[in-house]
């Protein structure tokens, strides 16, 4: 693996993709944009949610009495923790995508507070990101030592360091395997247990299928923050882009598809009329009433999931859920074969 590490003290940080070389978003901007906007029916990639305001708004989202997850998740985590850190001993924790590192921190207080050497492994294709999220760790954890991947998913998995502890975990929490179809979630966990060696552990937070009403109503929350989280992704595309949407003429609608159990968020149009994206040279039309997908966020059935990992080679050794039964955190190991 190249050894082109940052000078920051205690981030080291290997790239795995060639910085000299223009990315694919760089050289043909708005591809995937243009893709979907001509497609029937029409998506978006859930990456256009993430520009300032969005980010912003989605972390109101996170904190909204209807919107369970994040504070399920955080509950669980924060008494199974002393748990996980009994079973797998001195571990190495590598995670994809950190976040504000809230839960992170979870983990690594439960380490500590064994007395066990922190190594922090985090990945993603923002060297910046994995920068000013291992600073503002390096100052709460004197001892921790933060080896970054920045690259995706897919090539940090490939491509992991030899661990610097006697044991890893692989930790992919905040329900994000559920903005996965069925075949990506396939090959993700495949690609999991490629990447980890026999008894190597593997942490999965999955939110649980329940109650439509339940569901919908955490992506439909009464502030309207979802709504407005959902429609800032046209305006964002209109500054990228020099577009047109008229966000008025767009009305947000989050529905639990039952027989695929998945929340579907759309963007509908409220009446027929033509979008144009200049930087693109993109025109787009649409009808009254058709919508475009712009995320789906699969729910689970737990023990079909422990079905599905076994047959990966990943056994699970503990499950913990909240009393309500509506999320669920899984410890998996890695075995033979």
């Amino acid at each position: 693996m190249p050894q082109n590490f940052s000078a920051l003290d205690r981030v080291h940080l290997v790239y795995l993709v060639d910085r000299s070389l223009p990315s694919e978003d760089e050289l043909h901007p708005g591809s995937d944009v243009i893709r979907g906007l001509s497609q029937a029916p029409k998506t978006l990639p859930p990456r256009y949610f993430y520009d300032d305001r969005g980010s912003q708004l989605f972390e109101q989202i996170t904190e909204l009495p209807e919107y369970y997850l994040t504070r399920t998740e955080t509950e669980i985590l924060k008494a199974c923790a002393p748990e996980i850190v009994q079973i797998t001993g001195a571990c190495e924790l590598i995670e994809l995508g950190s976040g504000n590192s809230t839960k992170t921190r979870i983990l690594l207080d439960a380490y500590r507070s064994a007395d066990h050497p922190l190594v922090y492994c985090p990945i993603d294709i923002s060297a910046g990101i994995l920068e000013s999220s291992a600073q503002s760790l390096l100052s709460d954890y004197p001892t921790l030592e933060v080896y970054g991947l920045v690259g995706t998913y897919e090539q940090a998995l490939e491509k992991l360091p030899q661990t610097h502890l006697q044991s890893r975990m692989i930790g992919f929490i905040g329900s994000t395997l559920g903005n996965l179809n069925p075949q990506e979630c396939d090959i993700f966990l495949d690609q999991i247990a490629s990447a980890l060696k026999p008894k190597e552990y593997f942490l999965l937070g999955i939110d649980l299928h329940k109650s439509t009403a339940r569901l919908e109503a955490a992506y439909n929350d009464r502030q309207g923050v979802t709504a407005e989280f959902n429609l800032n992704m046209l305006r964002h595309l209109n500054q990228r882009f020099q577009g047109d949407f008229d966000l008025t003429q767009f009305q947000h609608v989050a529905i639990y598809n039952e027989a695929e159990r998945q929340i579907e968020m759309h963007l509908r149009s409220l009446r027929s009329q033509t979008v144009r994206l200049n930087t693109l040279d993109l025109t787009v039309e649409f009808s009254a009433g058709e919508t475009i997908l712009s995320e789906i966020s699969r729910k689970f059935d737990l023990d079909e999931m422990k079905q599905l990992l076994s047959a990966k080679k990943l056994d699970w050794v503990r499950v913990w859920t909240d009393s309500e039964q509506a999320f669920a955190v899984l410890l998996c190991q890695r075995i033979l074969g």
